[in-house]
């Protein structure tokens, strides 16, 4: 039968609430009010996890967000959440939980076998072994990354809800503790817009785990009072089971709230998961503070926890940690628990105080009176104990404390409750960029210069006396609601009495000292959750990673979930050793978001499935999908790929569709083109600085090809630009970029030439577009059009090729642009896009007697690589310049443009760029793969030299062959050369280099 931990009385849970639950299939009972954590404990679950790297036997070992062990599954099947803190699971009916990174189960766990070769598998190993043989690493590389991660994801969509909110208020106050409340009805009584959230069920923090009286009430008592007069604000929103994991700029802060993860499943329409995005004026961080853990030889067995975690599942929840608790601190903080356990009946073993000499604390008084030993001047030199604790080897340390003396005694108990100090929870402050600064008396981090509108108080700040936390909150709040604007005339509400205990030294040994030297014997844990021991972190620096983020992710200290809640001040002390240099300058690691994990589920919101993005479509997109087109997704766009007739294949279509146009005539659906409007004095000024060519002397009426590039002269976007006015132009984009180029567009005109006069606008979607491309094209045109002279009998002077004009097309108005992607005579046809469907109607009944076909992309695609055309996305991959691709003549030299002083860099002329060049396979029908790469010899054993890669691959109908483009190192100067083109499922395929432009490189068609 298993034995129960709980206590008779006291706590917080609501004993008249029994819950069934089950951990790992096993049924157990717990309480309403109960944490996951606290109804293990309870039950006398020690044994929940697995460790991350040696599969070692981990415990519980905190009592909140900075759990690093008890990382455990919630639930079955697509509601499954994996890596749940344990600490922070709400017990309800019928709750499954599951350990995780065990097999075949947590008891008998093969991968503990890891800790037998652990001496090979040091800090960096993946760095410096399996370099040999090299053939073997794509073996050892599959299973490396099959052992990363703890948990394993549901394979099955999310049924739950999610919801997105976004909110403005006065003051944000993060956490409610003792500081938050005060700060909260500080700023709640002037009538400021207040949030206050806290991440714990109830708000109250470390007060609900207090057996202390507050002005004649218990602390809890106190908490509930001051949420319920909060709760009568109107302009005051609580907010529990609220984490704000992240700080970004100008105030704007990221709340993850769990609505409904302490039910069973959510009501209707209730959202499980509510993503708060706030924008605060003021914010006060009352975060409150982490315990530290002491660094002493195995000190990772299940049943050794922090002091402060143990008092609180004591008071808070009527747990205790052990049958035999023994205590082992280095600062006052951990004697009040002492207190507590001998109150509720414990057994306390003894307090261990690395500190010679006597605590001043009042608790530390009384173990006289309570019976409880303390030796001062001691270490906890070892532990025992398999799958649980059993025992601890005590020790006495020299005077300098960086050794152990005397003999070893030998204390039986089955939980170590440990105290290494606190550290402020700096997190959010160091996310919103503000500087931290060390405390030597606190052997902390605290609070240092804001660069925000934000003010820290309590313990986050570095004030642990509960009278310190009131005061700082109140005074926070107050400050923060007057420089938002708001103040009130009669704010005056006396604080709580509470006890002013003046916190004693704390004294830092990192690591504690056993009886062997660190890696040599039993291991000093630092990180919990990676498995990282002081002796990592001294490899790390004699390898000579001296810098504080070098360190932390050549070890992985503190890149697990708890983000190094518990492990980062260690680790820098242990550092601060080995490199002969203070704490403060080896400095801080960079915070990050988030704070704790949050869920896809919460960042989605409802953007998912067909809501993830706005799915685009044609106004000919029924026609498409009746005539049964297969499609392909261009950026949000929904395009028509080809067009199979009954049982044709892929190929079969493409070859039918491009054979098509290059013989009569096809139409294409163009209307997903990007298309920009450009208006004013300036429009050809800012043309000019966008793109590499000369756009200020293009005529009324033309239109011209342009590239444009980033500030590193590389190549952003290509299309042709029409001159429809003196001051009115209508840019192209492809169909992908069209956003990102208004977005650059724009960028420019508000930042750096405000006082530029031009105005764009995006009209994609005001127009349907439709390509007709063919020897027939202009003979199909003519049989609809009105108004406009195709230049039937004048040949081409009329509408000469990149020319516009407009007239009436099969009725319509329309705008009508001679440009060719095919090669071969084109044109294509704007209108309004609620005709767009009319147009395309008209061009297939009038081209019915020249064998009119529609087509897809695909053919599209072959038709423009047989001419040689890039396509961006594929020729062009953000390292390939305007020069690489041949392009001289669309480069202006007499004036400036947008990455010009880029492209004369030396590293831009080199001879040895890829180049884009065309390949023709020794054998006409093998097509290359796109991306393959490209060596100048017959590939022997690998490594080869890559000299290129292939970017477009393609049989050609027109020519009978396959053909493909390339990128090739000084492709230019090898034309005519064999190259070749290692291939994984027959050794390679041999080609030769030859001019991209396959199909009439004169142009003679395009021009007809």
């Amino acid at each position: 039968m298993t034995r129960s931990f709980r206590t008779g009385e006291g706590g917080r849970i609501d004993r008249s609430k029994p819950i069934g639950f089950t951990f790992d299939g096993k049924t157990y009972a717990g309480f309403a009010g109960d944490t996951l954590a606290s109804a293990l404990l309870a039950n006398g679950v020690r044994l929940v996890a697995r460790s991350f790297k040696y599969h070692r036997p981990r415990g519980i070992f905190s009592a909140g967000a900075e759990e690093p062990n008890a990382l455990v599954r919630v639930g079955d099947g697509a509601r499954a959440l994996p890596n749940t803190r344990a600490t922070q699971v709400e017990l309800y009916e019928g709750l499954a939980a599951y350990s995780q990174n065990n097999w075949p189960s947590l008891r008998f766990d093969a991968g503990a076998a890891a800790n037998l070769f652990s001496r090979l598998l040091p800090a960096g190993f993946y760095y410096k072994t399996f370099m040999r043989p090299k053939r073997m690493w794509q073996w050892y590389e599959r299973r490396i990354r099959r052992a990363a991660g703890m948990g394993r994801a549901p394979d099955a969509p999310d049924p739950d809800l999610y919801d997105k909110r976004h909110a403005h208020c006065d003051v944000l106050i993060v956490g409610g503790g003792p500081a938050g409340l005060s700060a909260a009805l500080a700023a709640g009584q002037t009538g400021a817009r207040v949030i206050l959230a806290d991440e714990q069920s109830e708000f109250g923090g470390t007060l609900l785990g207090e057996t202390g009286k507050l002005g004649g009430a218990s602390a809890a008592d106190w908490a509930a009072d001051a949420v319920a007069e909060l709760s009568a604000m109107p302009e005051v929103r609580l907010l529990p089971r609220a984490t704000v994991f992240g700080y970004y700029d100008h105030n704007h802060l990221g709340i993850a709230e769990r609505v409904a993860d302490h039910l069973p499943a959510p009501t209707a329409g209730t959202p499980r998961q509510r993503l708060w995005k706030v924008r605060a004026k003021q914010v006060v961080l009352a975060a409150g503070s982490h315990e530290r853990p002491l660094v002493f030889a195995d000190n990772d067995r299940p049943g050794i926890m922090l002091a402060g975690a143990a008092r609180s599942y004591l008071n808070r929840y009527g747990v205790r940690a052990g049958s035999r608790v023994l205590i082992f601190t280095n600062n006052d903080s951990a004697y009040p628990l002492a207190v507590d356990l001998a109150a509720a009946g414990g057994d306390v073993a003894a307090v261990v105080d690395l500190r010679p000499a006597a605590s001043q604390h009042p608790a530390a008084w009384r173990m006289d009176e309570l019976k409880i030993e303390v030796l001062r001047g001691y270490a906890v030199a070892g532990t025992k104990g398999r799958l649980r604790l059993k025992s601890a080897t005590v020790m006495a340390l020299n005077a300098d404390g960086n050794e152990v003396a005397g003999g070893a005694r030998e204390i039986a108990c089955d939980a170590i409750a440990m105290s290494g100090g606190w550290s402020p929870a700096v997190h959010l402050f160091s996310q919103s960029r503000g500087a931290l600064e060390y405390d030597e008396v606190l052997a902390a981090f605290v609070p240092g210069r804001a660069v925000q509108a934000t003010r820290s108080a309590g313990a986050c700040n570095g004030s642990f006396d509960l009278h310190r936390c009131f005061l700082e909150g109140f005074d926070a709040g107050k400050a923060a609601a007057a420089d938002a604007g708001f103040t009130a005339e009669d704010e005056q509400r006396p604080l709580p009495a509470a006890t002013q205990a003046k916190p004693g030294p704390v004294r830092m040994i990192n690591p504690v000292p056993s009886i062997r030297p660190v890696g040599q014997g039993p291991k000093h844990f630092v990180d919990f959750q990676n498995d990282v021991t002081a002796a990592d972190i001294g490899l790390a620096a004699r390898e000579g990673y001296a810098s504080v983020e070098h360190t932390k992710r050549y070890t992985t200290t503190g890149m697990g979930t708890d983000q190094g809640k518990t492990s980062s001040l260690n680790a820098l002390g242990l550092l601060a050793d080995q490199l002969a240099l203070a704490i403060p300058d080896v400095g801080a690691t960079t915070f990050r978001p988030p704070y704790t994990p949050v869920t896809f589920g919460a960042l989605a919101g409802r953007d998912i499935g067909e809501l993830y993005a706005p799915l685009r479509r044609t106004p000919m997109q029924r026609w498409h999908e009746d005539a049964g087109a297969a499609f392909e997704d261009v950026g949000q766009w929904k395009r028509p790929f080809y067009y199979p007739r009954r049982s044709e294949t892929k190929e079969q279509a493409v070859r039918r569709e491009v054979l098509a146009v290059r013989n009569s005539v096809g139409i294409l659906d163009a209307s997903t083109l990007g298309k920009i409007d450009i208006k004013g004095p300036d429009a050809a000024a800012l043309l000019d600085w966008i793109y590499t060519n000369d756009w200020a002397r293009l005529g009324v009426g033309r239109c011209r090809y342009g590239v444009m590039c980033r500030e590193d002269g590389m190549v952003l976007d290509d299309g042709v630009t029409a001159r429809l006015g003196e001051e009115h132009f209508l840019m192209h984009t492809t169909s992908g970029n069209a956003e990102r180029v208004s977005a650059w567009l724009e960028e420019w005109l508000q930042t750096e030439w405000p006082a530029m006069r031009a105005r764009c606008t995006v009209v994609t979607e005001h127009y349907a577009t439709v390509a007709v491309a063919g020897p027939n094209a202009r003979r199909l045109l003519a049989a609809l059009a009105a108004g406009i002279d195709l230049g039937i009998d004048m040949g081409n002077a009329a509408f000469p090729h990149m020319s516009v004009r407009e007239g009436v097309v099969a009725g319509i108005p329309a705008r009508v642009f001679r440009v060719s992607y095919t090669g071969e005579l084109s044109y294509e046809i704007n209108v309004k896009a609620r005709h767009g469907l009319t147009l395309w109607r008209a061009l297939l009944t009038a081209g019915e007697r020249f064998g009119v076909m529609p087509f897809g992309t695909e053919a599209m695609h072959v038709l423009r690589a047989e001419k040689g055309y890039i396509m961006v996305g594929q020729e062009t991959d953000g390292t390939v310049t305007p020069l690489d691709l041949g392009m001289e003549r669309a480069i202006s030299t007499r004036k400036d443009f947008l990455g010009k002083r880029s492209l004369s860099r030396a590293d831009m002329t080199k001879p040895d760029r890829k180049q884009l060049v065309g390949l023709l396979t020794e054998d006409p029908d093998d097509v290359l793969p796109e991306g393959a790469h490209i060596v100048a010899e017959q590939p022997g054993k690998p490594p080869l030299q890559a000299q290129g890669h292939v970017t477009s691959s393609y049989y050609s109908p027109t020519l009978g062959r396959s053909i493909a483009l390339a990128l090739l190192r000084g492709g230019r100067g090898q034309l005519g050369r064999q190259v070749f083109v290692p291939r994984e499922d027959c050794g390679s395929s041999a080609a030769t280099v030859v001019d991209p432009a396959f199909y009439d490189p004169k142009g003679v068609r395009l021009h007809g």
